[in-house]
């Protein structure tokens, strides 16, 4: 089956040579083709160029089905990838919002029983069918907003069984939804209650029994710490990394939301994939990052929802680095997955033009995720995961129409969804 959307006002990120990401000045660059075709055949990029280079006697030459699109006025771009999600979850935490409202800090609340030991109890209840249901109206929600492929983690269990169900469901997703997902083993996203005052049995229970069993079930791609004031610290996560290395888990790393923590240099010492969150990030963080091959990943929208300070995104965008954007959804920091939101965020609260967010949500968090090689451009070979729009004057409407559903036809694998 093909498909030849033909007229295309802008096709934006297109890569005649696919790259592994973009960084520093070359962030604020897009290869955009006007009065563009795409070419489609079955779940793959086929071809694209100027209208005016199309061959379409070629095309339909041998007598195959194809399905014409006109898109006049409109712009094609690839599908977001969002490389930080806690999307399986049980129930919503609206009452820590309240909290929030009435001043209460992030690590106050966790005191309390609230945040992450919240959503733990809650998964601990719920079956695994539950979880499953209710992460697939999320990832159909997502799909709506443009998302194509998302990394999800578990990290609500807390305990051996609770973090397994997590991953299973995970699984399920993966094989039951059109999406490209990742999966990511979080165990360390914070001491449960009943290891209060216990915190080094807690990292041994996930050492010695959570990783194997995991890896046994082959439930997950990476292994992801929580290294941060507060939760777990350098020497911990370094002994969690090394266990979750040793079963070819890859590390991502939860750094530097609340501190200065040190989460970034052992991010960078275990060739983690990404560090996320980064509130806080010196000359000393950046010059770690350097020439490595982790990705800084900003969450723009749990930085909104908590009230907290933003990245220093332009310093590290001048610095050299690359940036990617994610939307951390999850039910008590960033109850929310809509990545055109995140761009709007980038622009507006961390200062992106842009090009810069939509490097930083396609191309940067597909590399965040490692499958960048599969989707984040559009590239001949690469998945048809792709949205094309309402009619708009150009790629700059996206951000600055922060809450309009511009979407009017979405491909992912190259059927539309």
């Amino acid at each position: 089956m093909k498909t030849l959307i033909i007229n295309i006002k802008q096709l934006i990120q297109v890569e005649e040579s696919p790259r592994q990401f973009v960084a520093g000045e070359a962030m604020a660059h897009l290869g955009i083709i006007s009065d563009a075709y795409l070419l489609v055949e079955d779940e793959r990029i086929a071809g694209f160029g100027p209208m005016k280079e199309l061959d379409t006697e070629a095309i339909y030459a041998h007598g195959d089905e194809i399905k014409e699109i006109d898109a006049s006025g409109r712009l094609v771009m690839p599908c977001y990838c969002d490389s930080h999600t806690h999307l399986v979850y049980a129930g919503s935490r609206e009452i820590e919002y309240i909290d929030k409202i009435r001043g209460l800090s992030y690590e106050e609340i966790a005191k309390r029983g609230g945040g992450i030991l919240n959503s733990a109890e809650r998964i601990r209840k719920a079956s695994e069918e539950e979880l499953f249901e209710a992460a697939f109206g999320r990832i159909q929600e997502i799909a709506g907003f443009g998302t194509g492929a998302v990394e999800i983690k578990s990290g609500y269990g807390l305990d051996t069984e609770s973090e397994l169900k997590m991953l299973r469901v995970i699984r399920r997703l993966k094989n039951e939804t059109p999406l490209l997902i990742k999966s990511t083993f979080l165990g360390a996203h914070a001491v449960p209650a009943e290891y209060k005052g216990r915190q080094t049995e807690y990292v041994n229970l996930i050492i010695n029994e959570m990783i194997p069993m995991v890896a046994n079930e082959e439930l997950a791609d990476y292994i992801d710490v929580f290294c941060d004031k507060g939760f777990f610290t350098v020497e911990d996560t370094d002994r969690m990394l090394n266990a979750g290395m040793k079963y070819g888990m890859r590390p991502k790393i939860h750094a530097n939301e609340l501190d200065y923590s040190g989460g970034v240099q052992v991010g960078v010492k275990y060739d983690a994939l990404s560090v996320d969150h980064l509130e806080y990030i010196g000359d000393e963080e950046i010059k770690s990052l350097m020439n490595s091959e982790t990705m800084p990943t900003v969450l723009p929208g749990a930085a909104f929802f908590l009230n907290m300070p933003y990245s220093p995104v332009r310093k590290m965008i001048d610095a050299g680095l690359p940036v990617a954007l994610a939307s951390d959804y999850n039910p008590g920091s960033s109850p929310s997955g809509n990545m055109k939101f995140i761009m709007s965020l980038g622009c507006i609260n961390y200062k992106m033009l842009p090009e810069e967010v939509v490097n930083a949500t396609t191309i940067n968090t597909a590399y965040a995720m490692g499958v960048q090689q599969e989707t984040g451009s559009i590239a001949v070979g690469k998945l048809a995961n792709f949205y094309i729009t309402t009619p708009l004057p150009g790629i700059e409407y996206l951000p600055y129409a922060y809450t309009a559903n511009v979407i009017e036809t979405i491909f992912l694998k190259g059927e539309q969804y």
